[in-house]
């Protein structure tokens, strides 16, 4: 089966099946949770340390702070891809 997809004015023409089409879209999606997890422990700390550094001078508390809200929302993110792994 040959399926056309056309992209800002480029055909790519792809001679897989669907289900190997949506395999690699999948395969992306869950990819880019560890992404996200990774990113949202990062922001965390890094907000953590600014506030502990620069503005409060309350050395470890608001990195702590900071890095359990990162991190609980970087469970968030992987809830998120379970419920909606779960309605396909």
């Amino acid at each position: 089966m040959r399926i056309i997809i056309a992209r800002e004015g480029f055909k790519v023409f792809f001679f897989m099946k669907r289900e190997t089409i949506r395999a690699i879209k999948d395969l992306a999606y869950y990819s880019s949770i560890g992404l996200s997890v990774a990113l949202s422990i990062f922001i965390g700390l890094a907000l953590g340390v600014f506030l502990d550094r620069k503005v409060f001078n309350t050395t470890p508390w608001f990195t702590l702070i900071c890095l359990g809200l990162g991190i609980a929302a970087g469970f968030r993110n992987i809830g998120i891809a379970i419920k909606k792994s779960r309605k396909l």
